[in-house]
């Protein structure tokens, strides 16, 4: 396991992260900060914690609204063990994220 440092709401972050994963943690990282940065700039909600709740539930609304695969012998480019794999990632990155935070609300 990598240790990768990221920057998510202009906070550092050390994450642990597996070799040949540095690009999708990076992706998920973006996807975060850019999702938490929209919530806070959008001026309503102030609280870190509240932030990362919001985003995590619009990401994961996100992910829920792709197609599901097709059924036998068709291939989809995301299967619902990919989908459920990225809400695992995103969980645990938020997780780490809020562990030092203390209290989600």
């Amino acid at each position: 396991m990598k240790q990768v440092e990221v920057t998510i709401l202009g906070q550092g972050y050390i994450l642990g992260c597996p070799e040949g994963g540095e690009a999708l943690l990076e992706s998920a990282v973006r996807m975060v900060d850019q999702e938490m940065s929209a919530i806070r700039d959008g001026g309503k909600v102030k609280a870190r914690e509240r932030i990362a709740v919001l985003a995590a539930l619009n990401l994961a609304y996100r992910i829920a609204e792709l197609p599901t695969p097709e059924p036998a012998g068709e291939e989809s480019p995301l299967t619902s063990e990919d989908a459920q794999a990225r809400v695992d990632g995103l969980v645990r990155t938020l997780d780490r994220v809020l562990q030092d935070d203390g209290q989600l609300i």
